[in-house]
């Protein structure tokens, strides 16, 4: 029985490592807007679609957390991200997507 016992504890510590709930980013408790579309306690990313005359897109952070405007590009150094803080707001030309946090 201690045999089994000893075979099996590596199964047991592997399996409660495993059971741990993935950490899901914090809801954000406000309104995010982005273009004509507001989001109501936001959490993760956000698709960012620009305007086809090249008016820029309004971004306004109406949340208790900060807001990151990522842009993927092949530049090299690539652009920075933009970063609004609680309460901000912006209107932008560049960036893919909104995240929250």
């Amino acid at each position: 029985m201690r045999r089994i016992n000893r075979l099996l504890t590596p199964l047991a510590r592997a399996a409660t490592r495993a059971s741990a709930a993935p950490t899901q980013p914090a809801t954000a408790s406000g309104f995010l807007t982005i273009g004509s579309t507001t989001y109501i306690n936001p959490t993760g990313t956000y698709p960012l679609f620009h305007a086809a005359d090249g008016t820029p897109t309004p971004i306004i952070n109406d949340t208790d957390h900060p807001l990151t405007i990522i842009t993927e590009s092949d530049h090299s150094p690539p652009p920075a991200d933009l970063i609004l803080a609680p309460g901000e707001r912006t209107e932008t030309r560049r960036g893919d997507c909104v995240q929250v946090g």
